[in-house]
């Protein structure tokens, strides 16, 4: 089993920037397959934010390439939020996807964009 533990979010105003943060504690890291972040706004579904594999490569929801940025530092990850905008409020999860097979979500983290 594992609990991912997120960290940031909050409130900011249009063109700031935010950091959020995931640690996995009971994977090893051998087993990471993928780390991602998802988020959800109100009445939408969950959309993939951003990904990142083990071997570092990285993949982005087009809208926002060139503004956010996935990174890892080994079972510890992280997405850089720069030039937000109020589309990017949602509340956000990290996401693990063990090579094993299980996949575990955060709990979640409130991401608010004033304009």
């Amino acid at each position: 089993q594992e609990q991912l533990q997120e960290s940031g979010g909050g409130l900011v105003r249009a063109g700031g920037s935010l950091r959020l943060s995931c640690t996995a504690r009971r994977t090893i890291t051998s087993d990471i397959g993928t780390m991602a972040w998802y988020r959800q706004a109100p009445e939408k579904q969950r959309e993939l934010v951003a990904l990142i594999t083990g071997g570092g490569s990285t993949n982005y929801a087009e809208s926002v390439k060139g503004r956010f940025t996935i990174s890892r530092d080994g079972k510890k990850w992280s997405l850089q939020m720069n030039n937000l905008k109020p589309e990017d409020t949602a509340v956000y999860y990290c996401n693990l996807h063990r090579n094993s097979g299980s996949e575990y979500w955060g709990q979640g983290t409130q991401v608010t964009v004033t304009s």
